[in-house]
């Protein structure tokens, strides 16, 4: 005898095809809880036999990333490219850093790294910089030593890329936009990331998530053409660090050639503090005109 779920497997199969392609657990539980009676599903069938039937019998399937600090799972209908499945499962996260530059295209490398974000709740105060400047022992202590990178990292063997899942501080996801976005597949994929400005200030302020110093100045150099330096100002404002990365930004922007009314923008903030392009550099170079070490060499 046929059963009643073989019986429904098409109106199933149309119901799930026409919705999205990405789903968590309450997701299908909330499809399978409306539409029960209308499929005449035993009353005996439990969500978790639903589940089984659906990743044995259809195109619903199992994903699962189990990050050192947080456990990512859910379904896709499917095959689905790893970015829009992460973006999809992790809510309101986004590609960052290195990821974001070949998003706009400001890397010549291919990274075999993908770097998320997701913020922090506005209640919390993880990773939350000061409003007023640290004072300069506590900037030479912090930039003498190798940076906190972060650890909640994962192996794709299948997809042959590492991912981390970054925690930035509450930002209520300044620069945050989404669009569709070629990644050299059979099609656009629509995924969430930091704009160019926003990208520029975090591969500043995190280098060591942006393939280094080199990396960064070469994203500079490549971003002449398409940067808003008025609106990075404004959001590095906006962002409130305890450091003086404007000082940083401000070395890029000369070092890579742009207008000297652009690079003034930065020049006429104050400049109270020595700083340093990133941590511990070993051999270093000062610049005077930024207040700012950088690597020997440079």
């Amino acid at each position: 005898m046929i059963s009643r779920i073989q019986i429904a497997k098409p109106d199933i199969l149309k119901e799930f095809s026409q919705g999205s392609s990405i789903l968590r657990l309450r997701d299908v539980a909330e499809v399978f809880n409306q539409k029960r009676e209308f499929w005449r599903l035993a009353k005996s069938m439990s969500l978790t036999a639903f589940v089984r039937f659906m990743t044995e019998k259809t195109d619903l399937r199992s994903v699962s990333y189990r990050f050192p600090q947080r456990h990512v799972s859910g379904y896709t209908w499917g095959e689905v490219p790893i970015l829009e499945t992460l973006l999809g499962l992790v809510e309101g996260s986004y590609l960052s850093h290195y990821t974001a530059l070949r998003v706009h295209g400001l890397t010549e490398q291919v990274p075999k790294t993908i770097y998320f974000t997701k913020e922090k709740s506005s209640g919390s105060a993880f990773g939350r910089e000061a409003n007023e400047l640290y004072d300069q022992s506590a900037i030479d202590t912090a930039f003498s030593h190798p940076p906190r990178a972060s650890k909640n990292e994962l192996e794709l063997t299948k997809e042959q890329v590492r991912v981390v899942m970054l925690e930035s501080a509450y930002q209520g996801n300044l620069g945050v936009t989404a669009g569709e976005v070629n990644w050299g597949g059979s099609r656009p994929l629509n995924l969430r990331y930091t704009s160019l400005e926003r990208t520029m200030i975090d591969v500043v302020v995190r280098p060591f998530y942006a393939g280094g110093v080199f990396e960064v100045a070469k994203a500079f150099e490549n971003a002449k053409t398409k940067l808003s330096v008025n609106a990075m100002q404004a959001m590095l404002k906006r962002m409130a660090f305890g450091y003086p990365y404007h000082q940083a930004i401000g070395y890029y922007l000369e070092r890579a050639a742009y207008k000297p009314t652009v690079v003034e923008l930065f020049r006429r903030l104050p400049m109270e503090r020595d700083f340093y392009l990133t941590h511990n550099m070993g051999k270093t170079a000062y610049s005077s005109r930024w207040r700012l070490f950088v690597p020997e060499g440079f």
